[in-house]
Parts: structure tokens; sequence; C-alpha cells
């Protein structure tokens, strides 16, 4: 059993939150059932409703408030259902705002330092009773979060989620690192950042659990992490090959037919690289220089539509719902280890006997 604040689950697993669409209330929902924590990302969770271009943030609203019930409906009481929200986007406080509306049990932010969210999950419910949490990619990155939120809120992160440089979507990392194998590996860093951290549980009084992800694949590397001091671990890409992925089925055969040579390192309109696969869509991109952007809902802070590569609206949206030719298909950098779709139990079942098989060696 494992216990984030007043909180529990009985498998130390979170199902990574992956948008536009992959992850929403079925796959988290299913996770949250088996006794982890599923995620739905809250990036354009509207993209589906009729009046998406036209009113998109009534859209990802009313979808996004919508999935996180659908979410604890199939969960009936077990595991935490929780969102992911990136800080990059222009909705981020809304997403916050809805988000604790519905009664998510964990808002998980990357893309981005959440420094202001425990005064918006404040200002939205009154009492910060919500889990919260960053995604950091070094120890400095967890320093500067705990300094920031202990000085102006008198709180620290309920439970902190690692993403190292094998992860897929945006990632916190140069460019140059990514390309030529200099970032610092996952397990150094969960040492950095416990260390970091350290000072904050003496503080409070209370452990903060530390969640690993990129490149986590199988119960024995969870094993691994949690020998070295993690509470569990953060995994997606391998939630994709389910049953119960909310993505179209074009999605989840694009990730089965994957070769680890089929992998790339993107640039992406957020400001940072990324992990997806070579699909036409960069192939496009690298003879034509730019796609132009055909309209805008305005998503993300640092996106220029006058002057951006592509749309990655458009493009993941494309992508969940299997459009191979124009979509932008993140993926984690062992994607070409999945060769079948499973059910969420079956996958989560096989991650726990794994684990423990390893423990009692």
């Amino acid at each position: 059993m494992l216990k984030i604040g007043g909180r529990q689950m009985t498998v130390p697993i979170i199902q990574g939150g992956m948008g536009i669409g992959v992850s929403l209330g079925g796959l988290a929902g299913a996770v949250a059932a088996c006794g982890g924590m599923g995620v739905i990302s809250s990036a354009n969770t509207g993209y589906a409703e009729p009046d998406f271009w036209q009113n998109h943030a009534e859209a990802n609203r009313r979808t996004l408030r919508a999935e996180i019930l659908r979410a604890r409906q199939i969960a009936a009481g077990n595991g935490l259902v929780g969102v992911n929200i990136m800080v990059a986007t222009r909705q981020y406080p809304e997403a916050v705002k809805t988000a604790v509306a519905a009664g998510a049990d964990a808002i998980i932010c990357g893309a981005g330092l959440p420094s202001d969210l425990p005064g918006l999950v404040s200002a939205a419910s009154g009492e910060a009773e919500i889990l919260l949490a960053p995604i950091v990619s070094g120890g400095k990155a967890a320093r500067t979060i705990c300094r920031l939120w202990d000085r102006r809120y008198n709180v620290t992160p309920d439970f902190v989620v690692i993403e190292g440089a094998e992860a897929g979507g945006h990632l916190g990392f140069k460019r140059d690192e990514l390309l030529n194998g200099t970032a610092l590996p996952l397990m150094e860093i969960l040492v950095e950042v416990k260390t970091e951290l350290a000072e904050y549980e003496q503080k409070y009084g209370r452990e903060i659990p530390v969640f690993v992800a990129g490149g986590v694949y199988s119960g024995r590397d969870v094993a691994g992490y949690m020998q070295a001091g993690a509470a569990g671990a953060q995994i997606a890409t391998r939630f994709i090959a389910t049953e119960e992925c909310d993505a179209a089925d074009g999605y989840k055969q694009a990730m089965l037919a994957a070769k680890a040579e089929d992998v790339r390192i993107v640039q992406s309109p957020v400001g940072m690289p990324g992990r997806a696969l070579n699909s036409p869509l960069f192939k496009r991109l690298d003879a034509e220089g730019r796609i132009k952007p055909e309209s805008c809902v305005n998503c993300i802070v640092p996106c220029r539509p006058a002057e951006t590569p592509y749309c990655i609206s458009r493009a993941l949206i494309a992508a969940v719902q299997g459009d191979w030719e124009n979509g932008l298909f993140f993926c984690g950098s062992n994607v070409g280890r999945l060769n079948k779709i499973v059910s969420v139990a079956e996958l989560m079942a096989e991650i726990m006997d794994e684990l423990v098989a390893e423990n009692e060696v």
C-alpha cells in the first residue's frame, strides 16, 4: 500500500498523461480501477466536440470535467484519478480550476515549472486538498519548485515525477543532450532529486514520494528504481497498446509497427524538444521547412502562429484519430518493444508480477 497525503494506491504505477486525447477517462479509469493512478491529459480534451474550433476553451472545460467523472465512475473507488496539465498551455489556470471542481485526486504539471500551482488550487477550492506534483528533469528543478512553494505557500509537493531523457513527448533536456546521449541517466537524476527533497521532507515531517519515468518498461525496471529509493514509476507508452487507451486503433497500430530506428527527436512549437515517431509529417517538414497553420486555437503560450513550423494541435488530433500521414505520434524510447494489444488489467498484472519476482530474488 502506497500512501500519498491522505490518499492511497495499491499499485505503485502512475499512467503517464498523453494528449491530445490519448489518455482520457477510459484509460485513466481502467488504471485506477487496478489500484494505480490513472491520468487524463488536459491538452485540448474537447478536440472531438463539434464546437471545438469555434469555442475551444469551453469545449475543453466541458470535456475535461466529463472525462474526470467518467474515470472516477470506471475506477469505482479504487486507485487515484489524476490530471496532467501543461504549464505552457494558455488554459493552464482554467484546467486546474476544472480539475479541482470535478474532484480529481491529483494534478501533475510539466512543460514548465508550476510555480503558482498551490495558489491556483487554493483559489479554486478554498483548501488545497488535491495532491499536487511537479514534473522535473533534475535536482535543480526540484529544488527550485520546493523553495518557491515553501516560501510562497508554506507547502511542499505531495509527490514528484522525474521524467528522464528516454521519455516520450516534450522533454526537459537540451536537444544536443538528447541527440548525443549526454543527458544524465535516470538513476542519477533520482539520487539528485532525492537529495534535494531531503530538506523539505525534514521540514514538513513526511516523505515526498518520487516516481520515475522515461525508459521504464517492465516490472523489473520498476523494482530497480524502487530499490534505489523511488516510490514507483510513471509509465506511458506501454499503456497506448491497451484495449482501454482512448486513441483510435490506427494510433495504436502505428506504435505496434514502430521499430527503434523509427523514433526521432523533434522540435515542438512548445519550444521544447520531444521524442516521436518519424512520421510523414516530419519528412514533409524536413523537405518544406514549414506547414502553415490553417487556423489557430491559441493553445500554447510560446507558439507564434505566424512563425510556428506547424500546428501542434492539428498534428496531435490527426494522430489520435489514426491519421499517419498528418499526425504527430509522441512515444517513449521503448516503443519498439510493443508487440500486442492487451487489457489494462493484464498489463498491470504483468508489471506487478515482475516487480514482485524481482524483489524476491
